[in-house]
């Protein structure tokens, strides 16, 4: 489970703070935050991978039990750590979201 925690931020900013792994900062919708980044990212145009430290088919179960649909997978992809397998899935926006596991 990626256990993430929305943490509300100055100048209308939310991030996500994920267990183990790097706060991901998200300046939605009027949001003005400084610097900004030159071209903010619309809704639906993210592709982020996470490590899921379960199996790919334990990945998929703790999806459906959600009630989100998996897009493809469990397939084979190259990731931070070196070849696993991921599972990929949206988020309500329209982003492409991937777990990937490196558990056999």
């Amino acid at each position: 489970m990626l256990e993430a925690e929305i943490v509300e931020l100055d100048h209308g900013r939310y991030a996500y703070r994920l267990p183990d792994q790097r706060q991901l900062n998200v300046h939605g919708p009027g949001a003005v935050p400084h610097p900004r980044a030159a071209d903010p990212v619309r809704p639906g145009n993210s592709d982020l991978c996470f490590v899921w430290e379960g199996t790919p088919d334990e990945a998929v179960a703790h999806l459906g039990a959600c009630g989100v649909a998996v897009e493809l997978g469990p397939v084979t992809r190259t990731g931070g750590q070196g070849v696993g397998t991921s599972v990929y899935f949206r988020d309500p926006d329209g982003s492409l979201l991937e777990l990937i596991s490196y558990q056999e």
